[in-house]
């Protein structure tokens, strides 16, 4: 499987397009020459970036390299913000399986008695990398209702399974030949890519995420979900309902329908704010082939593979940086990261209040049309490499979707114009957040939480006494599996706070630009 993986890499053109983009020592030249030696001198002559010949490359290398090239593209922190670009492009419209096929799996997921009731199974409308959709209509509870079914490709997850491991091991191997590229951390970047995919390779988990939307923006105006169909709906299948609406990349369609343009700009922005803040819940794939309007102007999203989620914690946080930000009071800011604990001691706090300054002046002295998004998020990841702090996933997640809900509104409005639009969302969240009410509430239910544990104190604490007595006597050894494995996970909860600080900078940047 090395040995095909290197022969894909190198016949592709994926490697000369790294090579165009990186400039890798002579050891790693020589390491993919020999795996990937092909006969194959075709030098491509298109007038195309590096980041367009390996977004090319990437496609036609087929399922797993499509899946890198979309992770890596939600990762400008790895990779570079040009890269990421060019990489958002990439299309996994793929050749679909057979009728046949399909209907053997729906049968073989759903039982007989399920299979029976779904009738008008279509041929695929839709093919991609991991799945394919088809439409039908069920006989469900004596009504008939049109749906759209996913279903998964056949072993698709050995086959990404066996592609994934022969991608470790190369990573591995280029990273222990080379040590500057453990800057580039391939090992991570492929081991984050297994555990995205093998969410999506179970289709519950999808139906799990758009019901919990669904949940959350039922009383949402202007907004809908597809409701799922949970008899219909297994590991390798998704049932959902049919989205009966126009694409919103159909402007003039969308037009004849007398449906407001500016409006819909507006709302796609807002709604997708709503639901992060709000419900710290967000559709992280919202680009254009995801979305559909209606003929009364609801927007409709499809896809729910993947999703953001902002815990209560990062919420809080947030709340309280802003509003320092807002103020303009960059010590104040830099206090709530150390009491938060998102800042090790060991940094200077005036140093970190300089650097969080060096973010925020620029953006108060300049028209909001004239801020570049590339070179801001140029310097936040400036700032977290010095404070040796790590980006945190999520609000990547959340700010790459900023962007991706910006660039459609604009299509639809090329005068829309995001922060005003953002405004009043964001200023209604920190009212609330900083609401006594809330606090108070708030206050209590931690109070609660901490009142229900009050039993278990003495026990917890004779169980710190008795270990801390058996390292004093010397019959608890620090070097034992058991005590190592305590300081691991010690460990692993300080790394995970230290990752929330970078993230939170990016969003600290969107509302500090909205409160100008």
């Amino acid at each position: 499987m090395l040995f095909k993986i290197g022969r894909k890499l190198s016949t592709s053109g994926t490697i000369s397009s790294i090579y165009e983009i990186y400039n890798p020592p002579i050891t790693v030249r020589i390491f993919f020459f020999i795996i990937g030696f092909s006969f194959n001198t075709k030098k491509d002559k298109d007038n195309f970036s590096p980041g367009e010949k390996l977004c090319n490359a990437l496609q036609g290398m087929g399922t797993t390299f499509i899946k890198l090239g979309q992770f890596l593209a939600t990762r400008p922190d790895i990779i570079g913000e040009d890269i990421a670009k060019e990489l958002e492009k990439l299309q996994d419209k793929l050749s679909p399986f057979k009728l046949i096929k399909a209907k053997n799996i729906l049968k073989n997921e759903l039982g007989n008695e399920n299979f029976n009731k779904i009738i008008n199974f279509s041929d695929p409308i839709a093919a991609a990398s991991i799945a394919q959709v088809h439409t039908a209509t069920i006989n469900n509870s004596s009504q008939k209702q049109e749906v759209a079914i996913k279903i998964l490709r056949p072993n698709i997850e050995k086959i990404f399974n066996e592609e994934l491991d022969a991608l470790m091991l190369l990573a591995y191997i280029v990273e222990n030949l080379v040590r500057k590229t453990k800057r580039l951390k391939l090992i991570e970047v492929v081991q984050l890519l297994r555990e995205v995919t093998n969410i999506e390779m179970d289709l519950r988990f999808e139906a799990a995420a758009a019901n919990e939307l669904y949940e959350n923006t039922k009383k949402d105006i202007g907004f809908k979900v597809p409701k799922i169909y949970w008899d219909f709906t297994s590991k390798k299948v998704l049932c959902l309902e049919k989205i009966n609406g126009i694409s919103i990349r159909e402007i003039e369609n969308l037009k004849s329908l007398n449906i407001d343009i500016k409006k819909l700009a507006k709302d796609i922005i807002q709604h997708f704010l709503r639901h992060a803040i709000r419900d710290g819940f967000f559709h992280a794939d919202m680009h254009q082939g995801n979305l559909f309007v209606t003929q009364d102007g609801k927007i409709m999203p499809v896809d729910f593979g993947i999703m953001g989620r902002l815990d209560k914690n990062i919420k809080k946080y947030l709340a309280e940086i802003l509003y320092g930000f807002i103020k303009r009071d960059y010590k104040k800011v830099a206090e709530v990261h150390f009491l938060a604990g998102l800042v090790s001691k060991k940094v200077s706090k005036d140093e970190f209040a300089q650097a969080l300054r060096s973010i925020g002046e620029p953006i108060f002295g300049q028209s909001v049309k004239n801020i570049s998004g590339g070179k801001l998020l140029s310097q936040l990841f400036e700032i977290t490499e010095k404070f040796n702090m790590q980006t945190q996933i999520q609000l990547l997640l959340l700010q790459k979707t900023m962007v991706v809900v910006e660039g459609v509104a604009r299509k639809l409005d090329p005068d829309a114009n995001i922060w005003d639009i953002s405004k009043p969302i964001l200023e209604n969240w920190l009212k609330e957040v900083k609401n006594p009410i809330n606090k108070a509430n708030e206050i209590m239910n931690e109070a609660s939480e901490v009142l229900k544990r009050l039993p278990d104190l003495p026990i917890i604490m004779d169980r710190a006494n008795d270990v801390m007595t058996l390292i004093a006597e010397g019959k608890f050894n620090p070097n034992t599996l058991a005590y190592r494995s305590l300081r691991e996970e010690k460990l692993k909860l300080e790394l995970m706070r230290n990752k929330i600080l970078g993230g939170v900078l990016v969003l600290v940047i969107f509302v500090l630009i909205v409160f100008k």
